[in-house]
């Protein structure tokens, strides 16, 4: 689902709510949470999940797949999103 469509659906649910402000607080939430990932601090969301960093090392011999030349690749940190138990329950449903 896109976020246009989100907003819509915030905006049937809470009509008294301005679309221009429902978009802030879309913003704001996500902004938070990058923000969070950012300071190396995992966010938790009751009954959807917890967003965290993985630390992936730095590869020495890893090949280019297009022309087999041996790379470097830096370290770097990855996104992950581990469902919560609810979450689960509620899509194998």
């Amino acid at each position: 689902m896109s976020k246009p469509k989100i907003i819509k659906k915030l905006k049937e649910k809470y009509p008294n709510i301005s679309k221009r402000n429902l978009e802030r607080i879309f913003d704001l939430f996500f902004s938070n949470i990058a923000e969070s990932l950012c300071n190396k601090t995992s966010v938790e969301i009751r009954s959807l999940g917890t967003f965290f960093l993985k630390k992936k090392k730095k590869k020495k011999t890893a090949r280019n797949p297009k022309t087999g030349e041996i790379i470097y690749v830096p370290k770097k940190n990855k996104i992950r999103f581990r469902a919560s138990k609810r979450l689960k329950e509620i899509i194998n449903n």
